[in-house]
This record gives structure tokens, sequence and C-alpha cells, in this order.
């Protein structure tokens, strides 16, 4: 259908305007009358319905502040309000988008309204925001609209959220120590090779003696780092953009993601972390009346690992030939047997739902008590990587003075 811009006026005489899609002109007006809007002027336009019409300036735009999950997860706990209490959800948009602190969220808050007036389901005037809505939640609203509980499923999705971002949050929190300890530590050995060791160097020459293996070996790495830092630059960036092309592609993102997890101390922190956005993901599916088949396609699709989500894809395929839940998930090779026991109990008394949400739960209680150890599991790695450095510092530089002071006070 074409796209109409339109004008027009709302009950309270503000000026509204914006990109409409309807059959003809006099459609168009038939949905700015029933949202209580009086049009003033429609004309056909090629503009995109989430095209900017305010006017603002484009390097305005350009730094406004994009939508983030937390602005989602809010929308989420507002609109389950707002239809719990009765409202309808097309005045629950509009008092969402007058609301709305981000212009961003705002204009897309707008472009929804503008999507249910044409006809479109809730779910699908989402879809046209792919950066803003996830596969997940778009599934999930979609089951809520079929099963008449949407209410209900926007609650659920604003907790999911919820649990997910203090996750996130614990991670990085646990994470900023030690990546200051290494960012210390690599900038101390590219001071003490642009800086330190030249100065030894002369210091060295003025002898005229043969030096230790060691101390050569400092030298040449501090010569070549020195005359050659461009290059390494050149390399350093090279390589990151590299591995970024590389994770991109499907192949090299399995690969990836399969060897975070073998990574010593993180690996089972970020299994851990995956493993209990599964459970969460599943039971929330499950208890939305969502079928298991389709359940677990859509909790792939939550999964922020390649090589785990292969797996659950690969239950999808044994539920789907008619193989147990329990049969598939020890296939899958990812569960440990406490949590096997637990499926094969859900599975059997109808209550899957209600044991995925215990795993989810026994999950979580692992991953903080990984998260609040971490630092100090982390700690003797940084000790003895910063003792190795410490000692062949030492070996290179402080052992040859020390060998000369003992030829000077021989002499």
């Amino acid at each position: 259908m074409p796209l109409y811009a339109y004008k027009g006026r709302n009950a309270r005489g503000e000026l509204m305007q914006g990109v409409l899609e309807g059959a003809d002109s006099g459609a168009v007006a038939d949905q700015l009358f029933n949202t209580g809007v009086t049009p003033i002027d429609i004309s056909v336009t090629k503009r995109a319905a989430t095209e900017a019409s305010n006017g603002d300036a484009w390097w305005v735009k350009l730094m406004e502040k994009k939508v983030t999950a937390m602005d989602v997860q809010l929308f989420s706990r507002q609109l389950y309000t707002l239809l719990k209490a009765g409202v309808p959800i097309m005045r629950g948009l509009a008092g969402l988008q007058e609301s709305a602190v981000s212009k961003a969220f705002g204009r897309v808050i707008k472009d929804m309204r503008e999507s249910l007036d044409s006809g479109r389901e809730l779910s699908a005037a989402m879809r046209r925001h792919p950066t803003v809505f996830t596969p997940f939640y778009l599934s999930m609203v979609r089951v809520g609209e079929m099963t008449g509980r949407l209410e209900e499923v926007f609650l659920r999705l604003f907790d999911h959220m919820e649990f997910d971002r203090d996750m996130r949050e614990r991670v990085k929190t646990a994470m900023r120590y030690p990546t200051f300890v290494v960012v210390a530590m690599v900038a101390a050995m590219v001071i003490v090779n642009i800086f330190v060791i030249p100065a030894f160097v002369k210091v060295f020459e003025s002898f005229h003696a043969e030096l230790p293996l060691m101390t050569r070996i400092l030298i040449g790495s501090s010569n070549f780092t020195v005359h050659y830092w461009p290059l390494l630059v050149a390399m350093v960036v090279a390589a990151v953009f590299g591995f970024r092309a590389w994770i991109a592609t499907a192949k090299g993102r399995y690969r990836w993601d399969k060897f975070k997890l073998k990574v010593p101390v993180a690996g089972k922190i970020i299994l851990k972390g995956t493993m209990a956005r599964f459970a969460r993901s599943f039971a929330l599916s499950a208890r939305s009346g969502v079928p298991i088949v389709q359940g677990l396609t859509v909790v792939a699709q939550t999964v922020d690992n390649a090589y785990l989500a292969a797996r659950v894809e690969q239950m999808r395929d044994g539920v789907e030939r008619g193989d147990s839940i329990l049969r598939t998930a020890a296939a899958a090779g990812v569960f440990t047997p406490v949590v096997l026991q637990m499926i094969a109990v859900g599975e059997e008394t109808g209550a899957l739902d209600d044991l995925m949400d215990e795993i989810a739960q026994m999950y979580e209680r692992e991953v903080d008590y990984e998260l609040k150890t971490l630092s100090a599991q982390i700690e003797p790695i940084l000790i003895t990587f910063l003792g190795v450095l410490v000692l062949v510092l030492a070996l290179g530089i402080f052992l040859p003075i020390w060998d000369l002071g003992k030829v000077a006070l021989h002499k």
C-alpha cells in the first residue's frame, strides 16, 4: 500500500504530522479520525514511516542517544501496567510516546502507533525496528498476541531483561580489577621497552663487555619496538579488524564461542551464565503456551553463544524426531547430571517450566559465587605473570650491571 504524509490537529489543537500507510487518502483520513486527529492535508509520499519529520538538524540526530536495552525494559513494564489496568493499547502508546525521555525511542513508539493504525499487529509493528527489539522479544510478543496473554508476556519479558542486565553488570564489575591490572602491565612493558632499556644500552656499550643472552634479547626487542613501532601498531590494528571479520562469519563465530567456553576461569562462568539464560527463556516460553519445538527455536536466539545455540537447535531437532527432552539434553553434552535429573523429573511430572526456573536459579547462584571469587581466582595468575616479568627484567638489566660492578672491584 502507498504511503501518505499527513498534517492534522488533535483534540487539544496541537499540530500532528507523520506518515501513514493506506489504500487511499480516504482510508488514511478514517484512520486519523479514529485516533482523534482532524486531518488538514494528506498527500502521497515516498518517505519511510520511520523518517524523522521534526525538522531537527542532522548533527543533532547524529549525536542523539540511541535506544538502549533499559529503554525497552522500562517500556515493557509500563506497557504491562497499562494493559493490566485496561487502558487501550493505542492510548497507552500515545501516553508512552509523550513521556518518553529518549527522542529516538519516542519516534519508535510513534511509528508503532502509525503501524497499528494501518492495521498491523503489534509484533509486526515492532518488527520494523530490529535494532530495538530482539528476535526473542518479537517472538514472545507474537505468542502473547496468539494466546491473549499479552500483558503477562510483557511482565515476563521485563523480568527476563532485568536478569540479563544484572548478569552483565556483575560480569563487568568482576572484570574491572583484572582488566586494570592487565592494562597497567602492558603499559609498563611498553614504557620499559621504549625508555628504560635504551638508557641502559648506553651504559652497557661504555663497558665494551659481552652481555648475557637475556640482556641481548631485551635489547633486540627494545630496538625493534623503537624502530618499527608503526609496523607493530599496523599489525595490531590489522589483527583486530581481521579478528572481527572472522568472528562475523558463521564458522568463525562458532569456533570462537566454542573456544571461550574452554578458557580457564572465565569459560565456566560464560557457560553457566548462558545456561541460566537458556533455562529462564525456556521457562518463559513454556509458561506462555509456546509448543516445545517452537520454544526451543525461539530460545536458541537468546543464547548469546553460537556453539550453545547449535546445541539447543540439536535438542529441537531431536524433539521433532520424537525423542524426549531428557534424551536430547543428554546428547547436547552441556548439562550437568544434576540438571539432567531435574529435567527428567520435570518431564515426568509435566512441570518442566517450574523445574527450568529451578535450574536457572541454580545456575545463577553458581555464577554469583564464581563472580564473587573471580578476583581471587585471577590474582594468582596475574601475580605469577608479574613475577615472571620482573624476573626477566632483573636478569636482563640488573644482572649485567652486577657482573660489571664485580669486574670493576677486582680491578
